[in-house]
C-alpha cells in the first residue's frame, strides 16, 4: 500500500514537471507577476533597514508604544463590534421570520458601499454642536448652549470604533450567513433532541461550527481598520497608518516612515497567521447526506421588533444617516460643485479605476490559467504570494512601491541621457502608473478570487475537447474559456473598479502633482473642516459602491452551493 501511495506522488510530480516543462510562458508570467507583487515589501525592510540607526531607538522609546496600543485597542473594539452585529444580523435573516427580512437581508450589505473616511465625516458633521442632533436636543429640553449639557464627542478612540464597526460588520455578516445556510437541519435537529433550547442551540451547536467564518470576517474587517487614513486622521486617532504618513509627508522621513511600516506588517502578518490557525483548528464536516433546508423560527409581538431594531439598526447608522446628510449636503452645494472641475475628478478616478481593474484582471487570467494548466505546487505558491497585496495597508505599499519606481526612473533617465541626450523625467513616479501598479497590487486578489471561482466551475473536459480539436492552451482561453468566464470577469473588473475609486491612503501618497481624485478631493476639504464643499464627489463614490453590493445581495438569493462560491470570490481568500 505505501508503494502504492509512493508511486502515485512519484507520478504525480512527473506530470507536474511535464506540465511546468510544456508551458514555460506561464510559468514565467506567474514568476513575474508574483515578483512584483512582493517588490514593495521587500523593498519596504530594504529601506527600513538603510535608514538611520538612531531613528529606530528614538521610535520605540516616543511614537511606537502610544500608536501601537492604540492602534491594537481601535483593532480590539472593531473587531468586537463587528462580531456583534454581523454574527446577530445573519442568525436572525437566516433563521427568523420577521417583517421585513426579506428586505433587511440585502440592505445589511448597504454599508460597504461607503468609505470608511466617508462616513467619519458625516458623522462628525451630524453629531456636532451645531448638527442636527444636538440642534434637536436643545431645541426639545431647551438648552441654551451646547455646555448645558453632556454630550458624547465623536473624535475619540470610541467614536472610530463606532464608526468603524458599524461601517465594517458586513464583512462578518457575508461569511457567518453564508456558513449559516451551509449549515444542516440535521445538526440541529439533534441538538433540540438532546434537550437544547434555541439559544443553547446558537451558542452550542450554530455559532462554534461558525467560528472559522467568524475569524475570517473579523480578520477582513481588522485589516480594512488598518489601512484606513482619512478616518483616524478626522477623528483624531493616532494609529500605525496615520504615523507612517506623517513621518512621510510631514517630516519627510522616508526611513522611519518605512521603519513604522514593517510595524504594520507585522501586525498584519499576525491577523493572517490567526486566520489561517482558527481555520485549521476549527474545521467541520456534513456527515449526514440530509441537508434540509434551514426553519424559519416565527417571531411575533416584542420578538419580531427586537430582530427588526437589531438588523435595522445597523443599516440605518451605517448607510442611511451618512447616505442622506451627503444629500442634504449635495443639494445644497449642487449648483456651485457640479460643474466642470467635478467632471475633471470624476475622469480622473474612473480613468485611473478602469485601468487598474483592466491589469489586475488580466493579471488574474494569466495566474488563474497558468495554475490550470499546470496544476503544479509552485505555480500554486506563485498565486498565493501574487495575492498577499490584498493583506498590506495601502500606507505600506506606497512607501515600498516609491523607492523602486524611482530607482527605475532614474535608470531611465540615465540612459536616455547617454543614448540621445534628453532627459525623460519621473516616467513612473510623476505619472499614474505608481497608482495603477499600487491598486493592482492591492487589489489582484479580488480579481484572481473571483477569476478562480470561476474557472473552477468549467469542467476539465472542455480543456481536453479544445486540445483534441488542435487548439494551442491559448487560443482554448480565448475561443472557449473566456466567453463562460464573462460573468466572472465583469465581476472582478467591477469590484476592483469600485476599490479603487475609494481607495485612499495609495492615492494621497502617490499622486502626481495637481492630480486630484474623488477621494482625495474629498479628504482636501475634510481636512480644512469643509466636509460640505466635497460632498458631491463622496455621493459619486458611494454610488459607485452599490454595484458590488447589488451584485452581493443578488448573490445572497442563489442556491447555497453557488451563493458560497460567488462570496468567496468576491471576499479574497487571504
Amino acid at each position: 500500500m505505501q508503494r502504492a501511495v509512493n508511486g502515485g506522488d512519484g507520478q504525480g510530480e512527473v506530470r507536474h514537471r511535464s506540465a511546468l516543462r510544456h508551458h514555460p510562458f506561464m510559468v514565467a508570467g506567474s514568476l513575474a507577476i508574483a515578483a512584483l507583487a512582493v517588490a514593495p515589501i521587500f523593498a519596504l525592510v530594504v529601506i527600513a533597514l538603510g535608514g538611520d540607526p538612531s531613528i529606530w531607538p528614538h521610535l520605540l522609546s516616543t511614537v511606537l508604544p502610544r500608536v501601537t496600543l492604540t492602534t491594537g485597542l481601535l483593532m480590539l473594539g472593531v473587531g468586537l463590534l463587528t462580531s456583534i452585529i454581523g454574527i446577530a444580523g445573519a442568525w436572525l435573516v437566516s433563521m427568523c421570520r420577521f417583517p421585513g427580512r426579506g428586505l433587511l437581508e440585502w440592505m445589511l450589505l448597504l454599508p460597504l458601499a461607503v468609505p470608511t473616511y466617508v462616513v467619519a465625516y458625516c458623522y462628525v458633521e451630524i453629531l456636532d454642536s451645531v448638527g442636527p442632533v444636538q440642534t434637536f436636543i436643545r431645541a426639545v429640553f431647551g438648552f441654551q448652549s451646547a455646555r448645558d449639557y453632556w454630550f458624547p464627542d465623536i473624535r475619540t478612540l470610541g467614536g472610530a470604533v463606532f464608526v468603524m464597526g458599524f461601517v465594517l460588520y458586513p464583512y462578518v455578516y457575508l461569511t457567518v450567513r453564508a456558513t449559516f445556510l451551509m449549515q444542516s437541519m440535521c445538526v440541529l435537529d439533534v441538538s433540540r433532541t438532546l434537550g437544547k433550547t434555541a439559544y443553547g442551540a446558537f451558542f452550542q451547536v450554530a455559532l462554534p461550527l461558525a467560528r472559522p467564518a467568524v475569524v475570517v470576517g473579523v480578520t477582513l474587517a481588522l485589516m480594512e481598520c488598518l489601512n484606513d487614513i482619512g478616518a483616524v486622521q478626522f477623528l483624531g486617532v493616532q494609529t500605525l497608518t496615520l504615523s507612517v504618513y506623517s513621518t512621510w509627508t510631514n517630516r519627510g522621513d522616508l526611513a522611519g516612515a518605512a521603519q513604522i511600516a514593517c510595524v504594520m506588517l507585522i501586525v498584519v502578518l499576525f491577523l493572517v497567521w490567526l486566520e489561517r490557525r482558527g481555520r485549521r483548528l476549527q474545521r467541520f464536516h456534513q456527515t449526514s447526506r440530509r441537508m434540509q433546508a434551514l426553519p424559519d423560527y416565527p417571531l411575533k409581538g416584542w420578538r419580531a421588533a427586537g430582530a427588526l431594531a437589531v438588523c435595522g439598526l445597523p443599516v440605518l447608522i451605517g448607510f442611511v444617516f451618512p447616505a442622506l446628510y451627503l444629500l442634504h449636503a449635495a443639494a445644497r452645494r449642487f449648483s456651485a460643485d457640479f460643474g466642470p472641475s467635478y467632471f475633471t475628478l470624476t475622469a480622473n478616478s474612473v480613468g485611473l479605476s478602469l485601468t487598474a481593474s483592466a491589469v489586475a484582471v488580466a493579471t488574474a487570467l494569466v495566474l488563474a490559467y497558468a495554475a490550470r494548466l499546470t496544476g503544479a505546487r509552485p505555480v500554486q505558491l506563485l498565486t498565493r504570494i501574487a495575492s498577499v497585496g490584498y493583506a498590506v495597508p495601502g500606507t505600506v505599499l506606497a512607501v515600498g512601491i516609491l523607492i523602486p519606481l524611482a530607482a527605475l526612473d532614474n535608470m531611465i533617465d540615465g540612459l536616455a541621457r547617454s543614448l540621445v541626450g534628453i532627459s525623460t523625467g519621473l516616467l513612473l513616479t510623476g505619472s499614474t502608473a505608481a497608482l495603477v501598479y499600487a491598486y493592482t497590487t492591492r487589489f489582484l486578489a479580488v480579481s484572481f478570487g473571483t477569476v478562480e471561482a470561476g474557472l473552477e466551475r468549467v469542467t476539465p473536459n472542455i480543456d481536453m475537447a479544445a486540445r483534441s480539436l488542435g487548439r494551442t492552451p491559448a487560443a482554448a482561453m480565448r475561443e472557449v474559456h473566456l466567453p463562460l468566464l464573462r460573468p466572472a470577469v465583469v465581476t472582478a473588473a467591477l469590484l476592483v473598479f469600485v476599490d479603487s475609486m475609494k481607495e485612499l491612503p495609495a492615492t494621497i501618497l502617490l499622486r502626481p502633482f495637481n492630480f486630484e481624485t474623488l477621494a482625495t478631493h474629498v479628504y482636501t476639504y475634510a481636512s480644512m473642516e469643509m466636509v460640505e464643499q466635497g460632498a458631491i464627489a463622496a455621493l459619486t463614490i458611494v454610488l459607485a459602491g452599490l454595484v458590488p453590493v447589488a451584485l452581493l445581495a443578488r448573490t445572497s438569493r442563489l442556491p447555497q452551493r453557488v451563493a458560497n462560491q460567488a462570496v468567496r470570490g468576491a471576499i479574497p481568500n487571504i
